[in-house]
């Protein structure tokens, strides 16, 4: 059984921001019909950096966010691309998108009209710095949302340039918060009636992510800045450290006895009886009443931290692992992963957060699964993404259409040349 089996959703968007959010509602059962320009979405072959697979191959980016749809290449300008659309959307229960408004009003779907016709339906927009305001209609992509909402101001080192972080965050935040406004959508519409419009965006997902950061600054009049391998607001020892072979751990020091058998490992049993830093409270001053001086807190951060990457420095990766796995309790270390580890990684695989698909024109591979189990309604296992417009014909016949009616639509498929919508 699947938790969103029997509802239907009409998907038109490009890239990861509206694709993640059809992508989560599929894994969790939706029916979501992906129609895409008879060149395909451009993100299907879109090839980054070392990427040696055939062109048949899906685009990476591509792969992440269109698991479990159904596709659909259609010409929406054309008067048959629109009576398909139509009959499309009036069995729909969402339509989703992340093109920009003006867009979607040139192709015949824009809100008024469409909430006119089917007032149930949810009509599902992300757009990059929100609906209203001077940036509605500005075009976004992830760094620029990042730029926007502070993340990147925080992000580096003290004294070096700011830093965009290394991963989507502004569209898979996006992503999910427009599936978050879908399902709330849907809820809501079971209790009264009613669709309605859902508004979300990539810069108000990211700003939400940063409340703490932004909040602090607000309420404090301290505007946050770059800490490197520490968390902004939070002067204390926990953070990134390397060890003597390139490994890093991130690493939080609970009571004191744990506190001094890490110094005496790391050969420094001197640090451990320093009266500056010999207990929990003075190592982690932003803990609790009464409240440390700014002295203790820039101790910390100035003196505590060199002090600790010192120590980290004096032994290699797999030395730390162990001692750190004697010390499950008073000690919190986490090594830092990198991709391949995370594939690897038997906690990701045991809660199907890495799962093993087939790719077509790949082969078999280690992809990122769901995010949301059920205990009581799992759902099954979802086609890792359809090829373009494979769906078209079974759609087309479902919604009454006639054997010339899908040749002349699929006739018109050129795989490779999608554009970006205007």
């Amino acid at each position: 059984m699947e938790p969103f089996e029997g509802i239907r959703v009409v998907e038109l968007a490009v890239a990861v921001q509206g694709p993640g959010a059809g992508g989560l509602l599929a894994g969790l059962g939706a029916d979501v019909i992906k129609v895409e320009p008879p060149g395909g979405e451009a993100n299907r072959w879109y090839r980054s950096v070392r990427n040696p697979t055939s062109d048949a191959a899906p685009g990476t980016q591509f792969l992440g966010v269109n698991a479990g749809k159904r596709s659909l290449s259609l010409d929406i300008h054309t008067d048959l691309g629109r009576e398909v659309i139509d009959r499309l959307i009036a069995g729909a229960d969402v339509l989703l998108s992340n093109y920009r408004e003006p867009a979607l009003e040139r192709m015949g779907v824009g809100y008024e009209a469409l909430h006119a016709r089917h007032p149930r339906l949810i009509y599902a927009v992300a757009s990059g710095y929100g609906h209203l305001g001077p940036w509605r209609q500005h075009r976004m992509s992830d760094s620029f949302a990042q730029a926007r909402s502070g993340i990147s101001s925080v992000t580096g080192h003290p004294g070096d340039a700011p830093v965009i972080p290394g991963a989507i965050v502004g569209d898979t935040a996006g992503s999910m918060a427009l599936a978050l406004g879908i399902l709330t959508a849907l809820f809501e519409r079971e209790r009264h009636g009613i669709g309605q419009k859902v508004s979300t965006s990539a810069y108000g997902a990211l700003l939400w992510m940063q409340s703490w950061e932004i909040n602090h600054s607000s309420v404090t009049g301290h505007v946050l800045r770059r800490e490197g391998a520490f968390h902004t607001a939070s002067p204390q020892m926990t953070g990134l450290y390397e060890t003597a072979d390139g490994g890093a751990f991130c690493i939080g020091i609970r009571d004191d006895e744990s506190w001094r058998a890490f110094c005496e490992f790391g050969h420094t049993p001197e640090l451990a009886v320093d009266p500056r830093w010999d207990t929990a409270r003075k190592r982690n001053p932003a803990s609790g009443l009464p409240r440390a001086s700014e002295e203790e807190f820039d101790d910390v951060c100035l003196r505590l931290r060199p002090a600790i990457a010192a120590v980290m420095r004096r032994r290699r990766t797999d030395e730390w692992a162990d001692f750190f796995e004697l010390h499950p309790d008073g000690i919190i270390a986490q090594r830092v992963f990198d991709y391949a580890d995370v594939l690897a990684d038997e906690q990701a695989r045991a809660n199907g957060y890495i799962v093993e698909k087939e790719i077509p024109h790949v082969g078999r591979r280690a992809v990122v699964g769901e995010p949301v189990q059920l205990s009581e309604t799992p759902g099954s296992p979802k086609v890792l993404f359809a090829e373009h417009g494979e769906h078209t014909a079974e759609i087309m016949r479902a919604l009454g259409f006639d054997a010339a009616a899908i040749a002349e639509v699929e006739a018109q498929r050129a795989p490779g040349t999608g554009r970006w919508p205007a």
